[in-house]
């Protein structure tokens, strides 16, 4: 059996790899139209920062190791230029010796990836001080570009993945950095309330962020770009990162007829067999299953791309495989902060026309005693009325992958909040908490779920502030006193029972603390006395100090707090 495929790295490589280990004897060529077929692709922004010192380490196999170890043909610099399906051949165009010639095959996977979009209306896009970061040969030219004395402002385009690892390497590297994104906040996946704690962590760590701002031209030493309000105006640069997205590409698939779905990725079976029998595809170029959301989605991750990669060698040779789909879990670090999602976030979740609440919780991520203890901004979303976990958001200095990954198993499974609530973790002070983070989440959210309280969200506090509404902080007085919401009532929890009589009956009343479990035990206390017209702030003033703060300050619009609360 002859195997051909288009493509490495994640996709194409391990493919390849797994195919030689079902079968030692066939025969595996790899084409790869760089210059290296086997690279950390994730690891690419670190090399700006010194994190990853040689960008020769960032090359994982080479192809003379991949013929001694595997048996595996790799050609780089060689690009497979058409498919010709009746013939079951490829047309490969040998870049160095620019020659083209025909190669054999008798299954084929494709692995082309995703390239980097380069908007075609942005005047001076082609540039030689613009970059894209997609392998090896990229990054060495960014760096080596940056390195240059002359070059110290760098504006980042996009506030993804790629965009924020990028701009926080080149902040470390001793750059100035603008950080400049189409939509109101940076990285999609995340909530607007969780995604303002990065914000800050961008802004506090010297990142020039411009939102809802896109770059209409690259000039000598700035770029123009135009603000959703209608302005314009221009952002020093001497060099221009693009990290607006990846496009799959599916041209080489088209043009040889093979199907392209509804998200523009080829379309593939179960098995990952695209619409010819012979022929499959992994990676980014292709349209997944979105498990959650019921339809077709792309992902392109390294994870998602390997076990593809698996699910497609197997089925070359007969052996089935389960495909679940994707549910989208992400983790990235935003220079102290770590930040980890799974599932749907709020808008996904809408979109696909689930009745849904969330809930929003900052526990200690280890015993409070321990050193490194730090508070953890925990989200968990929730379909109602059935408790079926849809999704989670974590932020904070501690391990928040560990919680994440926790409920992304759970989601995998079709878990419930009553699962997650009683869900076994391992437990010691310097780890975690004996009633851990997510436990505690799945607790509030049953808790909010079953009516025992309710609770408004951080988003809809300055509403209520500047409506007047009547509002009661929990905190002792010295807490009062180093900040609170503008208007504010404070009865100290330790105060409550002799205090009850100031609270009024015949009005809402919306109460909170610094992290919403003082404000808790306030509310089943009152609930306890008659009050029926109690409601819970999820947050509290630790969440609503994270939400206000850098719109605040981006909008320069009057806070609702006499003084911000970080600790």
């Amino acid at each position: 059996m002859k195997l051909v495929v288009v493509g490495g790295v994640a996709g194409g490589a391990s493919a390849a790899a797994r195919v030689r280990r079902l079968d030692a004897k066939a025969e595996i060529v790899v084409f790869e139209r760089g210059h290296d077929v086997s690279f950390s692709n994730c690891c690419l922004p670190y090399h700006l920062s010194g994190d990853v010192p040689n960008a020769d380490s960032l090359v994982l196999m080479t192809p003379e190791a991949f013929k001694k170890q595997h048996d595996i043909e790799v050609r780089t610099n060689s690009e497979v230029v058409a498919i010709n399906r009746e013939a079951h051949t490829v047309t490969v165009h040998d870049l160095v010796a620019d020659k083209t010639y025909e190669e054999a095959y008798d299954k084929l996977v494709l692995a082309p990836g995703a390239a980097p979009i380069l908007p075609r209306s942005i005047e001076g896009i082609d540039r030689d001080n613009v970059f894209v970061v997609r392998n090896v040969t990229d990054i060495r030219a960014l760096k080596a570009y940056c390195d240059k004395p002359e070059t110290e402002r760098v504006a980042v385009v996009g506030g993804g993945f790629i965009g924020i690892e990028v701009a926080e390497n080149l902040v470390r590297a001793g750059k100035t950095v603008s950080l400049i994104e189409g939509l109101d906040q940076v990285l999609a996946p995340y909530d607007h309330d969780m995604v303002q704690t990065l914000h800050k962590e961008l802004d506090d760590n010297g990142v020039d962020l411009h939102l809802q701002t896109t770059v209409t031209a690259v000039e000598d030493g700035c770029v123009k770009v135009s603000m959703t309000d209608g302005t314009t105006g221009e952002i020093p640069a001497d060099a221009v990162v693009m990290a607006v997205g990846v496009a799959p590409e599916t041209k080489l698939a088209s043009e040889a007829g093979l199907t392209i779905g509804e998200t523009r990725g080829i379309r593939v079976d179960h098995d990952f067999r695209t619409s010819d029998p012979d022929i499959y595809a992994v990676g980014d170029a292709v349209e997944l299953y979105d498990a959650l959301a019921h339809k077709p989605g792309r992902l392109a991750l390294a994870g998602p791309a390997q076990w593809a990669a698996r699910a497609a060698a197997d089925s070359i040779y007969g052996i089935p495989s389960r495909n679940q789909g994707f549910i989208g879990s992400s983790c990235i670090r935003v220079f102290s902060q770590n930040a980890a999602c799974t599932g749907l976030n709020e808008r996904a979740a809408r979109a696909a026309g689930y009745s849904f609440d969330s809930v929003l919780v900052y526990p200690t991520d280890k015993v409070g005693l321990m050193p490194e203890s730090h508070y953890m901004g925990f989200k968990l979303i929730f379909e109602v009325p059935t408790g079926k976990v849809l999704g989670a958001q974590a932020i904070g200095k501690g391990d928040v992958t560990q919680r994440i990954d926790v409920v992304a198993t759970l989601i995998s499974m079709g878990g419930t909040l009553e699962d997650l609530k009683s869900v076994e973790l391992c437990y010691s002070p310097v780890f975690g908490t004996a009633k851990d983070v997510v436990n505690m989440a799945a607790l509030v959210a049953l808790n909010v779920l079953n009516g025992r309280y309710r609770q408004v969200h951080v988003d809809e506090v300055r509403g209520l502030v500047e409506s007047g509404a009547y509002i009661v902080d929990v905190r002792e007085p010295h807490e009062f006193a180093a900040g609170h919401l503008n208007g504010a009532h404070n009865v100290p929890l330790s105060q409550l029972r002799e205090r009850m009589d100031e609270i009024p009956r015949d009005i809402p009343v919306y109460l909170h603390c610094r992290s919403s479990q003082r404000s808790y035990y306030a509310i089943c206390c009152l609930q306890g006395n008659g009050y029926n017209n109690v409601v819970n702030i999820s947050g509290s003033y630790l969440g609503i100090s994270l939400y206000e703060y850098y719109e605040d300050k981006r909008l320069g619009r009057t806070p609702i707090m006499d003084a911000y609360n970080f600790n």
